[in-house]
């Protein structure tokens, strides 16, 4: 095994990423970064740790998109790897445009991505995000004014999902790629300034790199002090909101005295927490968020919305999370 494998083998038994006979779905692209996962991987298929099964979502952004789609089902029958390839146009999922292409995309990969997990009874889903990818998502939520959880960016595994090279330098990708001969697919669409990513990875990244070449461990130093503290708050989070919560059925609520009392950043983590368990859909905004603290603040009103189906409704110093549909 070559030393940038083992690195990744390494980093994957750190963060148990890949358990043996893991049913793997790989997200594959042809770019570099998911042509040399799809090398990573296949080796443990051969070995029989793992089944691997690559798929790849044709966005159809392009008139020659179906180029991309032979080019992965040539390099998956070397590999040894089924492929399962599908057309957006084909998915029954339709997100909402937001004014982000690039959003788009992941909404409709991660949508097929689960239903191939789903078809095949697969474990994970296996992506290539490498550490270039987590200094530009960093980045990019650091402009939109981010939380604390956000800026920790992408983590080595979020439920099915894991990243096996998020601790990988592009450059060794591309190198390990172009030394062994292995093709690979470039988007010209990352060369273009018209996507926040790519200006960030085309004019910010290299400049931080030419002020001080330090720039690479130094940012993957500042992300792991701020995943312990992103962690550690997350623990206080979890013990707060036990001692402040009461069962009610299946469902839990909160006592307003005690929640009041809280230090805000604990308010909108316990907020948080508390919707992810009753399995509220949300999108976290600190507009959100202040909206309900100051409904629970205020001794006035006893209903708030807070999503389509979904409200907090206040009575005898509680606060409950209430599904109007049922």
């Amino acid at each position: 095994m070559t030393k940038l494998f083992q690195s990744i083998d390494l980093y994957c038994q750190k963060h148990e990423l890949i358990p043996p006979q893991s049913i793997i779905i790989l997200g594959l692209s042809g770019g570099p970064d998911s042509t040399l996962l799809a090398h990573y991987l296949s080796l443990k298929q051969k070995t029989g740790d793992i089944k691997l099964i690559a798929a790849h979502l044709d966005h159809e952004w392009r008139a020659n998109s179906q180029n991309d789609v032979e080019f992965c089902r040539n390099q998956t029958q070397l590999l040894g790897v089924e492929l399962i390839a599908a057309k957006a146009s084909e998915l029954s999922f339709k997100p909402k445009f937001n004014g982000s292409k690039e959003d788009l995309g992941r909404l409709l990969r991660r949508h097929f991505f689960e239903e191939v997990r789903k078809q095949k009874g697969a474990n994970l889903i296996a992506l290539a995000h490498q550490m270039q990818d987590q200094q530009e998502t960093f980045f990019i939520r650091m402009i939109r004014g981010s939380s604390l959880a956000g800026l920790t960016a992408m983590r080595p595994r979020q439920g099915h999902y894991v990243r096996p090279l998020l601790e990988t330098n592009r450059s060794d990708i591309i190198a390990y790629l172009d030394n062994n001969q292995i093709p690979y697919l470039i988007d010209p669409s990352n060369e273009s300034d018209l996507y926040l990513r790519n200006r960030i990875r085309n004019k910010v990244l290299p400049m931080l790199r030419t002020i001080d070449n330090r720039f690479d461990q130094n940012f993957a130093r500042t992300l792991a002090q701020l995943k312990e503290t992103d962690q550690l708050l997350e623990e206080i989070t979890f013990t707060t909101l036990s001692s402040i919560s009461f069962k009610d059925g299946n469902a839990v609520g909160i006592k307003i005295k005690e929640f009041n009392l809280l230090a805000p950043v604990i308010k909108k983590r316990v907020i948080i927490m508390w919707l992810i368990h009753e399995q509220v859909p949300f999108t976290p905004s600190d507009h959100f968020l202040n909206e309900i603290i100051h409904f629970l603040e205020k001794p006035t009103g006893k209903t708030h919305q807070i999503a389509l189906t979904w409200s907090l409704k206040k009575k005898n110093s509680v606060a409950k999370i209430i599904n109007i549909n049922l």
